[in-house]
């Protein structure tokens, strides 16, 4: 880990801190007038004030500091203990160790010991404990006002409850967004993780249809010349036969020349506008006549995406593909908006998929159609290059329902779109 803070330390914003000083700023004013003039205890407002206002002061100087910068480990530290040390003078002229507010030393040391790391976290445990123990030594007497013993005890009470309350809830607050964001960086890490997975799956696959094509192909020459003398020869059935092995044989060419082409195409396209109308009619052009295909882009046809056009017009083909071979009936195309982006969705009217086939699908090499159809490459390459152009592919399935697979692609600016226009 660096020296730098990408939110608090490791693992907490900034400005978590800031928004934690805030509140202690208007607590403390609060407590003081509260206590002053309601309790009808004399605080000394000419130096306690001064201190709440020199802590809002520096919460001012942090704000400015950290806008737009990343906030390094020994700065966050510094403003804590500040902040241990301005609570110290706010206990020394209210009553030092008596005032039941010292227990807000704890949510230093606890805010510490989740945002800093152990070399930072000790030496603000330390410097707590000090001014906690300063205040043994001296501090100012509370001047309280002329009751029983057993009413400043209740006092006291009373006021360890609210301090109490008001540590707990500090602690309890930091805590639950801590985790909160510890949740989402883990689920962050573990997309980021399989989104590399995908791509050196994508990457392997691309040198593996090149290294096959290349390999195979001198052979399935060699066998298609054979089977043409063959065929100038033979006669009868044995020429039936002679045919479908050259038939065969240009299938396998063909099967080996798509898979370097969508593979290589889709690890090496740069992205360039393209209207949505265009690149859905682009995907159609290879797909079957029946079942049929109804497109449904409305205005949104017009919007430009800034995609590998080839690459995604495959991805969007095989989409269509898939669905034309699960369909009972008519497969729709569809736009939608998605925020900035646009969406393109590919709907059947299939026997859907069951949860465990619906878990595996856009695995390489996992199909569920017969052999012969399908190699089970079309969802993986398509989602593999909707992520590479910075959008997303989400698959929606229920038995007997259908399957809906939206692939969702980063809308080109306006000022572009409306430059294509022209």
């Amino acid at each position: 880990m660096n020296a730098t803070v990408k939110g608090m330390a490791r693992r907490i914003d900034f400005s978590w801190l800031i928004t934690l000083r805030w509140a202690a700023v208007a607590g403390q004013l609060a407590t003081t007038l509260i206590v002053h003039f309601g309790l009808g205890v004399a605080l000394p407002l000419a130096w306690v004030l001064p201190v709440i206002g020199f802590a809002a002061a520096t919460n001012v100087v942090a704000v400015l500091g950290a806008r737009g910068r990343e906030v390094p480990e020994w700065a966050a530290f510094s403003v804590m203990a500040l902040d241990v040390v301005t609570l110290t003078a706010l206990l020394y002229l209210t009553g030092g160790p008596f005032n039941p507010f010292s227990i807000l030393y704890l949510v230093q040391i606890a805010l510490a010991a989740v945002a800093l790391r152990a070399r930072y976290a000790w030496p603000l445990a330390a410097l707590a404990v000090l001014g906690s123990g300063i205040l043994f030594l001296d501090h100012r007497e509370l001047p309280l006002p002329a009751r029983t013993h057993a009413d400043h005890m209740r006092w006291h009470l009373q006021g360890m409850w609210v301090a109490f309350g008001v540590a707990a809830a500090f602690i309890v607050y930091f805590l639950v967004r801590v985790t909160r964001l510890l949740a989402r960086r883990e689920a962050e890490l573990m997309a980021a993780r399989d989104l590399a997975a995908r791509h050196e799956k994508l990457a392997s696959l691309a040198a593996l249809a090149a290294g096959a094509a290349h390999e195979l192909g001198s052979p399935l020459a060699t066998i298609a010349v054979v089977a043409r003398e063959l065929e100038r020869r033979a006669a009868g059935d044995v020429l039936d036969d002679v045919k479908l092995v050259r038939q065969e044989v240009e299938r396998c060419r063909q099967i080996l020349s798509q898979m370097s082409k969508d593979a290589g195409t889709m690890t090496g396209e740069s992205p360039h506008p393209v209207a949505a109308r265009d690149l859905v009619a682009a995907a159609l052009e290879g797909a079957a006549e029946q079942p049929s295909v109804r497109v449904e882009l409305g205005t949104l046809g017009e919007r430009a995406v800034r995609v590998p056009r080839h690459a995604i017009a495959q991805a969007l083909g095989a989409l269509v593909k898939n669905a034309q071979d699960a369909s009972q009936g008519e497969v729709v195309v569809r736009a939608h908006a998605s925020g900035a982006d646009l969406e393109v969705e590919v709907e059947d009217s299939g026997t859907g998929m069951t949860p465990e086939v619906l878990a595996r699908a856009g695995e390489p090499f996992f199909t569920t159609k017969e052999p012969g159809r399908g190699m089970g490459l079309g969802l993986f390459l398509a989602r593999a290059v909707a992520e590479q152009s910075g959008g997303a592919l989400n698959i929606e399935s229920t038995p007997g329902r259908g399957t809906r697979v939206r692939m969702r692609l980063p809308a080109e600016p306006a000022a572009t779109i409306g430059r294509m226009a022209t």
